[in-house]
């Protein structure tokens, strides 16, 4: 299935594996919360237990390294998409009124990125993500004609 509009996560190549996994995890999250028509229906199995929410889309999944997410976030605000950030010292605070202090004590173009969640028509993302690749986890956990579909080749 084509969707029309796309979710794209990218974070920064560099760090380490659980911190790729936290800050994609949180990023999704921002999606979620924050584009409600994102989420799909809720799921229930064969015996009536009943499940949550989906996206009803896929998520594409990009490595970048930190100026190339410094210019998505550019590029994505530019074009006035929903998106989150995910700043380096979020590692450090402990709870959301922090992550938000920590984020509100500095500028955009200070902004130490090493993620960015994006939301929004498939053309857009696709130039607001122009030179990030697609992440090699993402690339490997994906069959080759379902990931031709999702980019759109």
């Amino acid at each position: 299935m084509r969707f029309d509009t796309k979710i794209a996560i990218a974070v920064r190549g560099d760090l380490e594996q659980w911190q790729k996994l936290n800050v994609t995890a949180f990023l999704a999250s921002a999606i979620a919360f924050g584009v409600p028509e994102t989420a799909g229906k809720p799921y229930e199995d064969g015996s009536g237990n009943r499940y949550l929410e989906m996206f009803r889309q896929p998520v594409l999944v990009y490595a970048a390294d930190g100026a190339l997410l410094t210019t998505m976030r550019e590029r994505a605000a530019g074009r006035g998409l929903p998106m989150m950030i995910y700043t380096e010292e979020l590692f450090s605070t402990g709870n959301d009124d922090d992550n938000r202090a920590a984020v509100g004590a500095v500028t955009a173009d200070e902004l130490n990125l090493v993620g960015v969640a994006i939301h929004g028509p498939r053309n857009a993302i696709d130039k607001v993500c122009k030179g990030a690749k697609l992440h090699p986890l993402w690339q490997w956990c994906t069959p080759a004609p379902v990931a031709a579909a999702l980019i759109g080749l």
